[in-house]
């Protein structure tokens, strides 16, 4: 395929789907976005450690053919204007696995969010958000290191399907019209209106991928996260739809909450994964009390969004918080953070939300020596004290360094 402005790299081989699976070359063209703001700061730093980790691990026999692609602010320069280039799209289908920094996303008007256009546009129906301690990283939390949880958000369905009509608006009064006098529906003049669409299709493939994430390393147990006591025909549908889903497909792996305590006396077989569900509200008490008692949490988009961030805080907050959004054969690796515009070029921003989420994107190629190399120097750079502005204001006798000295840091305790 042939780009406007994106240009392939000639040394490299692109990934490709055999079997439904992917298949890693050992120099894989990989696209990346710079992102807006802090973006090309801490893309610049995470691409060294990255290609860092990789020479490390593989001695020069594996490498990265990165491929810059274009979304948000630069892409407006280059494209007269366009935020969301379509050859981009093109590109990240072809490529399969992409790294994207953090784009602006404007409040209350403005373009549509670039994040979810870019996720609905692809398909990118879940949002998978591990949130673990890494040793010595400042935190309130007391318990910080017993938080290990991974969270799969559906992203195309829910609130931020973005099926909204603006008070006072045609659609607005043909809808409350509708509402009222055909459906008996009651709730104050001039609202604005929302639907929140949850669907069995979309319930089901995303608890499907966070089963076979647990299946696959090893995680005990899965718990679907809802408000299905309130809003019971799209919260609790899910509930009930994600319950059918591991019955139908995983009966010979998992047992309910109610079997482990019917059947098991509450000890938990072996080979066997528990799933269960807690209503969203409590859950919120349950990871701050007792957060060694999740493993994988499957939920909606709206209550993924804030239970994540909400993790993210318990271990050091979101400027250190890995993401990735994932259809059934491409993973676009990002940052979970804002632009943070006023630290533009200023070489100063912690670099490990995107950092981690590239070490996730190393593992969903299968390359984990390589993550293994980073997720090991991680911690050390952090027993040194030598960190970026926002951990040495939290702990004492820290050493703040710039974003590139960071990376700098942990490229310097990458050891095979």
């Amino acid at each position: 395929m042939s780009y406007q402005h994106i240009k392939l790299p000639e040394n490299g081989e692109k990934i490709t789907v055999k079997n439904n699976k992917l298949t890693i070359p050992d120099q894989p063209v990989i696209g990346f976005v710079e992102g807006d703001g802090i973006g090309p700061d801490i893309t610049k730093a995470s691409l060294r450690v990255l290609d860092a980790a990789v020479e490390h691990a593989y001695q020069g026999k594996r490498k990265i053919a990165w491929c810059e692609l274009y979304l948000g602010e630069k892409a407006a320069g280059i494209y007269g204007g366009d935020y969301f280039p379509a050859e981009t799209l093109d590109a990240v289908k072809e490529l399969y696995v992409a790294l994207k920094g953090p784009l602006t996303t404007p409040v209350g008007g403005g373009f549509r969010s670039l994040n979810v256009s870019l996720r609905q546009d692809l398909d990118l129906y879940a949002c998978v958000r591990p949130v673990r301690y890494y040793q010595g990283v400042p935190s309130q939390q007391k318990n910080a290191d017993q938080v290990d949880v991974v969270i799969f958000r559906e992203n195309t369905e829910d609130v931020y399907a973005g099926i909204e009509y603006e008070s006072g608006s045609e659609e607005n009064k043909k809808l409350a019209k509708f509402l009222r006098e055909e459906m008996g529906a009651d709730f104050f003049e001039d609202a604005g209106l929302g639907v929140k669409p949850i669907s069995p299709k979309g319930t089901k493939r995303l608890v499907r991928s966070a089963i076979n994430y647990a299946i696959d390393n090893g995680r005990r147990n899965v718990t679907l996260m809802h408000k299905g006591n309130i809003m019971k025909f799209t919260e609790g549908a899910f509930r009930n739809w994600g319950y059918e889903l591991a019955k139908e497909e995983f009966a010979d792996v998992l047992i309910t909450e109610d079997e482990l305590w019917d059947n098991h006396d509450g000890q938990q077989p072996e080979g066997k994964i528990v799933i269960k569900d807690r209503i969203a509200d409590i859950m919120f008490q349950l990871m701050q009390l007792r957060p060694e008692e999740f493993d994988v949490v499957a939920t909606m988009n709206l209550n993924g969004d804030y239970l994540s961030d909400a993790l993210a805080a318990e271990v050091g907050g979101v400027g250190i918080a890995p993401g990735a959004n994932l259809a059934d054969h491409i993973g676009v690796f990002e940052a979970t953070h804002g632009t943070a515009p006023k630290y533009a070029n200023q070489n100063k921003v912690n670099p490990s939300s995107l950092l981690l989420s590239g070490v996730m994107m190393l593992e969903y190629m299968g390359w984990k020596e390589a993550a293994k190399l980073i997720n090991d120097a991680y911690p050390k750079v952090i027993a040194d004290k030598t960190v970026t502005y926002d951990f040495a204001r939290q702990m004492q006798g820290a050493t703040t360094v710039s974003t590139s000295e960071f990376a700098d840091k942990i490229i310097s305790k990458l050891t095979r």
